[in-house]
């Protein structure tokens, strides 16, 4: 299949009314008013061709560029294996916090520090840890198989949710009962939009899946309509946005736009949140070209701000070595790496790290700490963690220059 460069034409969603049987979840309340409630159907697109207008196919283009380049950049120079674990979970980390704020789920970057060291006092920052994890798992089990399956998107789903004592029992279960966004916790009256039924909802996914494993689509507009539609369809009870937004990730990587980094495109949604949940709108009235244009410039935006974080927090180590100038083979000269890779250590995880004694693995430590590289962030006497402060730093300011780029 070819796609014409013509074909802008795209299905809208069909409406179909179905009866309101009200399903009490813990804290919500029935509405005996409502009989009934329009739901919208997805088209399936397995097979469906769609070309953007020029102008939005050459945002896609350049997008692809920018992704690419900076992918590159956080290949250039790294391990013997081509590629640098510690910039690939920086940038995990830094899509999974800008699409968990698109959820109204936000936290501090120490309170997320805390929450990798296991700190699971702030419910947020576990939230984002859980993001972190479900993106990690749906982008490398999707470049293992070299495709999707929808075993996949329901596995990354389980590890989004498990932990969240309210959706813990939904969690990795396609969705048995009627949701919606938008309108009250409990009456879809005022919603933005009802998704199908869920008796529909396991062959929408099957479709879905395959168009994503399609490779005669352009990647850009793959990614956005796939997108677009498992938003749509709303498979999960909760998790969906943030599902929805790891799958972009996993599209780049299937089709090879990235093989080392993600890029937080996530950050650019942020920006423009609204004109977002407006090209979702627009998408299900048969119109993607607004999706696929957002997700184009917020690629495009992500990829070329990551450039200077990239560079930045590679040259890290040299830079802390060239003002520390530790001993080779010392415990600092260890940490100095040893930080960078992971940039939240326990004192356990430290001392194992560091090759040295506990007595010389804590001088290390405190060297680190009153250079200003480190930072303990438990505030405690015993168990304590140290994370790399400007690596937090990096993890907000990249957040921060990408929605500017959007604004």
């Amino acid at each position: 299949m070819h796609a014409d460069i013509t074909n802008t034409a795209w299905p809208p969603h069909q409406v179909e009314t179905l009866p309101w049987r009200q399903q009490i979840r813990s804290g919500t309340r029935e509405d005996r008013e409502l009989s009934s409630v329009d739901a919208t159907i997805p088209p399936l697109i397995r097979t469906l061709d769609y070309m953007p207008p020029l102008a939005v196919l050459l945002e896609t283009e350049k997008a692809l560029l920018a992704v690419a380049q900076a992918d590159t950049d956080a290949q250039a120079g790294t391990d013997a294996e081509g590629h640098s674990a510690a910039l690939s979970r920086f940038m995990v980390r830094s899509e999974s916090v800008a699409s968990s704020k698109i959820e109204h789920i936000s936290a501090s970057a120490l309170d997320y520090a805390q929450a990798v060291a296991g700190n699971r006092g702030n419910a947020s920052a576990m939230s984002i840890v859980a993001a972190s994890a479900a993106l990690h798992e749906l982008i490398t089990t999707v470049e293992q198989h070299g495709r999707f399956e929808l075993e996949h998107i329901i596995s990354a789903h389980r590890a989004l949710m498990l932990d969240d004592p309210s959706e813990a029992s939904y969690a990795g279960r396609l969705r048995d009962m009627q949701n919606w966004i938008g309108g009250s916790d409990y009456s879809p009256r005022d919603a933005l939009h009802v998704p199908p039924a869920p008796e529909r909802v396991a062959e929408l996914m099957t479709d879905l899946v395959a168009y994503l494993n399609r490779d005669d689509v352009p990647v850009m507009v793959q990614a956005a309509i796939g997108h677009a539609q498992f938003e749509s369809i709303h498979a999960f009870t909760d998790g969906n946005g943030r599902i929805g937004r790891a799958m972009v990730s996993a599209v780049l990587r299937r089709r090879g736009v990235t093989r080392n980094a993600v890029v937080p495109l996530a950050s650019g949604l942020l920006a423009r949140r609204e004109d977002y949940f407006a090209s979702l709108g627009a998408y299900r009235r048969g119109d993607p070209a607004p999706v696929v244009s957002l997700f184009a410039r917020s690629a495009r935006a992500a990829a070329e701000c990551s450039r200077g974080t990239i560079a930045r927090l590679k040259a890290l180590p040299d830079v802390w070595a060239a003002e520390l100038r530790p001993r080779a083979g010392s415990a600092a000269a260890a940490l100095i790496q040893a930080f960078y890779d992971h940039p939240v250590m326990s004192a356990a995880e430290i001392e194992a790290r560091s090759g040295s004694a506990a007595s010389q693995a804590y001088r290390a430590i405190d060297q680190l700490t009153r250079a200003g590289y480190i930072q303990e962030i438990t505030g405690r006497k015993k168990n304590r963690v140290w994370a790399a402060s400007e690596a937090l730093a990096e993890l907000d300011d990249l957040d921060r220059r990408i929605q500017a780029a959007m604004a």
